[in-house]
């Protein structure tokens, strides 16, 4: 049976309750002031991994769209990322905050040290919305949905527990709380939408499963890398390696 636009809405924000990685025990780690100096630099290389490929997750989701207003709406999204003439750009912040927590930061913008199964789980999540069904690949990015809350208390959390964390470090986070909100309020009334049947619902649920899976998945990787074992795979980033100038 197809469920009412608000009760399926209630099962999807229901997904996050449950799902959404602030639920993580790294996430608590790092927002509680936890992480030493290396742990937050494992977070911070292997999730640059996930923001540099946000952009091209979106570019394959545009290349099938075939509704002008579609590729108007979510073209911001590449760009909030990538950037523009005025616009820094989520990548161009991120790695400010790589300098800010003493990386070199052309390291960590060639992508090596990332932990294998961050990159398994990443691409994956940039196959699926490249094969899927635009309504799972759409549905899939409503974990923005419960990202505002993680980002606010990720910014009081750093700036409580560490000395890198200031305005300027912290940008991606501030400008995420109003960018996140756009985007979703979008995506959301989309899925409700086109999830006009109980199968197409119950494919929604699951994309955005599947998005939740990925994050945690990426948490996964740094707690066995980085905290318990501490068993970095080969090719991870060793601690005390390519730190920046400052650093060394």
């Amino acid at each position: 049976m197809t469920a009412s636009p608000a009760d399926f809405e209630a099962r999807l924000r229901q997904i996050g309750a449950e799902r959404y990685h602030d639920k993580h025990p790294f996430h608590h780690l790092l927002h509680s002031g936890g992480c030493t100096p290396d742990q937050v630099r494992a977070w911070v290389i292997n999730r640059f991994y996930y923001q540099a490929s946000i952009p091209i997750k979106d570019a394959a989701f545009m290349s099938r769209v075939e509704d002008p207003a579609l590729r108007r709406a979510w073209r911001s999204r590449i760009e909030d990322h990538d950037g523009t003439d005025e616009n820094e750009g989520g990548i161009a912040r991120w790695l400010r905050l790589a300098d800010a927590v003493g990386l070199d930061r052309a390291y960590v913008a060639s992508k090596a040290g990332v932990l294998p199964a961050t990159r398994f789980a990443v691409d994956a999540y940039v196959r699926f919305v490249r094969d899927k069904t635009l309504l799972e690949a759409v549905a899939a990015s409503l974990t923005e949905l419960f990202a505002p809350a993680i980002h606010a208390a990720r910014i009081e959390g750093l700036l409580a527990n560490y000395d890198f964390a200031d305005d300027s470090s912290l940008s991606y986070f501030r400008n995420r709380l109003t960018q996140a909100p756009k985007d979703v309020a979008f995506g959301l009334a989309w899925v409700l939408e086109h999830a006009d049947t109980a199968e197409k619902q119950d494919a929604a649920a699951a994309a955005l499963i599947f998005k939740t899976d990925v994050l945690w998945a990426q948490l996964d990787a740094l707690h066995a890398a980085y905290v318990s074992p501490a068993r970095i795979p080969p090719g991870g980033w060793q601690p005390g390696n390519h730190l920046s100038d400052a650093q060394q």
